[in-house]
């Protein structure tokens, strides 16, 4: 019996209770912690006394009554020593957010993508990772971890971009290059996870929710390309091979319009950013179609929510109205509420925003193995093939 190990996971469990606790309910104090946490008045004391220490939490100045008996001290997210790092790589543009623990945006900038091949890109994020790193130095926060994001499906486990039609990659090994690339511009040593765009979006609307996040909850991403982010029973859904939520390259019409994938009649290919923009489109009918895929991942999913972002959303409101139309008609046939609909609360960073959130999603639920252990368990398993 690994009774240390055992151990130490059981208090990285009671560590991320607290954490979670404390981002939902601002304020509360270490009796209240016991109370709401369920552990004992010493073990609470104890944990909050390192996460004093390490950065995590602050105190507050003024002691309250919370009807425990003495006057108490609230406890809240120290959100003045951490930074989060985000980036998305889209099929035009790059865009790279520092946010604090509660999900503030900090510091933001956006660049044309100049070179589309995995070593230019890989280059490109450096060069503006390195000059966000300076600025978070001048506000004297540290660095935790680094989230990359990319329009395509991601073996988290490998750091593989599977497939990214729009970037024209297939089975590109991007988080090695991406490392190497940051640990060459001089950032520090953190943490750096990879993953599909439309699954970091939903863990950024998940994770910095006020109080708690909604569950199941999806992202629907509508750029260039189409995808779609699922958090369903307080974890990420990303399938057996991080396939899951490829819903532009669900057929929506066969022997439709040609998609970039080359197979016909593609989500993609009927909402798509570019197909939205060409002169004497339909909208009306694109609409309709965005309101059928919506109401098939309403009845796969029954979702709390859907959100929706992404440039054909940002720059086509009456598109996005006509769709939610549409979701609610369709609802109404079966006598059925609707799903809450609204676009994503950081807009067009949404996806950076969300790649910021990756590596505290996995901080705040220990019983999921972390980036590295999964990589590592994988290139195990691939000497050994």
């Amino acid at each position: 019996m690994k009774t240390i190990g055992d151990q130490q996971l059981l208090k990285r469990m009671n560590r991320s209770v607290l954490l979670r606790l404390l981002r939902a309910q601002p304020g509360l104090s270490r009796a209240r912690l016991a109370i709401e946490s369920g552990l004992t008045k010493s073990t609470v004391s104890l944990l909050v006394r390192e996460l004093l220490d390490e950065g995590w939490l602050k105190e507050s100045d003024a002691a309250v009554n919370d009807g425990l008996g003495r006057p108490s001290t609230p406890l809240q997210i120290n959100v003045g020593v951490r930074a989060l790092m985000g980036v998305e790589i889209a099929v035009e543009t790059v865009r790279l957010v520092c946010v604090s623990l509660q999900g503030e945006v900090l510091y933001s900038n956006t660049h044309a993508l100049t070179d589309g091949s995995p070593a230019g890109v890989c280059a490109q994020v450096a060069r503006m990772a390195s000059a966000a790193h300076k600025q978070l130095d001048a506000l004297g926060l540290s660095l935790s971890s680094i989230g990359v994001c990319v329009p395509g499906a991601v073996d988290d486990c490998t750091g593989v971009v599977r497939f990214a039609p729009n970037l024209g990659w297939r089975n590109v090994s991007l988080l090695p290059a991406l490392e190497k690339s940051l640990a060459a511009a001089g950032l520090p040593g953190v943490t750096v996870q990879l993953q599909n765009d439309a699954d970091a979006a939903v863990l950024g609307e998940y994770e910095f929710a006020a109080g708690e996040g909604e569950d199941p909850l999806i992202f629907v991403s509508c750029d260039v390309g189409v995808g779609a982010g699922v958090v369903l029973n307080d974890r990420l859904f990303t399938g057996a091979q991080g396939m899951a939520g490829e819903i532009g390259h669900t057929i929506l019409e066969l022997d439709g319009p040609l998609c970039s994938c080359g197979r016909r009649g593609c989500a993609e290919a009927f909402f798509g950013s570019r197909t939205l923009e060409r002169e004497g489109v339909d909208m009306q009918r694109a609409a309709a179609f965005f309101g059928v895929l919506l109401q098939n991942l309403w009845v796969t999913f029954n979702p709390r929510a859907i959100v929706l972002g992404g440039k054909s959303c940002a720059a086509h409101r009456g598109f996005v109205q006509a769709a939610f139309e549409a979701v609610k008609r369709h609802a109404d046939g079966a006598g059925m509420p609707a799903p809450g609909l609204r676009i994503a609360r950081y807009e067009e960073l949404a996806p950076a925003v969300g790649a910021a959130a990756l590596a505290l999603h996995e901080y705040l639920r220990p019983l999921q193995p972390d980036a590295r252990t999964r990589r590592a368990r994988a290139e195990r398993v691939l000497a050994t093939a």
